[in-house]
């Protein structure tokens, strides 16, 4: 059986790539540290550290290791803080897996709210993850729900989801750009124009995905710069570096120093799930699930908020 200990010595030191360092953190000494991995290496019948007088690195198989490692502690960490939570008589609080967009977009921190005008005593974890990790998360119950851009297999026996928001994604340009003075853009207009791509967490192949819905829209990007998250990206195109697709909930009020335009040819949207188990152990989580559909039902049925620029 593997020791938590000893996982959590590992990743100290592959982060770390050197034991001196990674035994500092741990405020331990260097020998048991050193003892602690070999013993972990001998009981996996595997070599996780390729080791010289200068350095000390991870090998593939360490690599491989160490993000299935990562993963376990997280999970045990949830699990103790839910027993611990459990322990004192709570309900259990919530644990809640989210995805950036549902921050950007004002979804959870909206539920979020209405959640402690219902019930301000109750506790939440918020772990900012993978679609993938919040699957495994909801499957081994140490998630109550999760926030996530798709959508489980609809096949999935134990996991049922349901849409919160689709949210188009709009043209953003610097303000002093020739563009902007249009009110129609055209997808030749943006043929070779400079570009900054937004990542997309999780996904490898992001970029490539990105480029291909251009080129299938009629015009192929000059990709100059890329954004962590729509936020950066909208301030890299205020400063006039270049063009992005930015969703429409991140925009609204956008500075002048941007301007916004649809692109009615160029069908594209981020999507955001809800996503949990469908056996509810405890009340708290039902209620928070109804909490986010209900909030996400009121913003779909309001008017669109002022404040963008024209074109929009």
């Amino acid at each position: 059986m593997l020791d938590l200990r000893q996982l959590r010595y590992f990743c100290a030191v592959a982060e770390t790539e050197h034991v001196g360092r990674a035994a500092e953190q741990l405020h331990i000494s260097q020998s048991p540290l050193s003892r602690q991995i070999a013993q972990l290496e001998k009981n996996l019948g595997l070599t996780l550290f390729e080791r010289s007088q200068q350095r000390i690195r991870l090998t593939r198989d360490g690599a491989i290791f160490l993000g299935e490692a990562r993963a376990l502690l997280r999970h045990a960490d949830r699990l103790e803080n839910l027993g611990r939570r459990l322990g004192r008589g709570e309900e259990g609080g919530l644990c809640i897996g989210y995805v950036a967009d549902a921050m950007h977009t004002g979804v959870l921190p909206g539920a979020l709210r209405r959640l402690q005008e219902e019930s301000p005593g109750i506790h939440v974890a918020l772990y900012s993850m993978a679609a993938a990790e919040q699957f495994e998360g909801l499957r081994q119950r140490s998630l109550d729900i999760a926030l996530v851009r798709e959508e489980p297999g609809r096949d999935d026996p134990v996991l049922r989801a349901a849409p919160l928001l689709e949210d188009p994604l709009l043209l953003v340009l610097p303000a002093g750009h020739p563009l902007a003075a249009r009110e129609t853009i055209s997808a030749k207009d943006l043929d070779g124009q400079p570009w900054i791509a937004v990542e997309e967490p999780g996904d490898p192949a992001w970029r490539d995905t990105f480029v291909a819905s251009c080129v299938a829209s009629g015009f192929t990007p000059d990709i100059r710069l890329d954004a962590a998250d729509p936020l950066t990206a909208l301030g890299l195109v205020a400063s006039g570096l270049g063009l992005a697709l930015v969703q429409k909930s991140m925009v609204r009020g956008a500075t002048e120093a941007v301007a916004v335009r649809t692109l009615p040819w160029h069908e594209a949207s981020v999507h955001l799930w809800a996503v949990w188990h469908h056996v509810d152990l405890r009340p708290v989580v039902a209620s928070f699930r109804e909490t986010v559909l209900s909030d996400e039902r009121e913003m779909a049925a309001a008017p669109p908020a002022g404040g963008l620029a024209s074109g929009v």
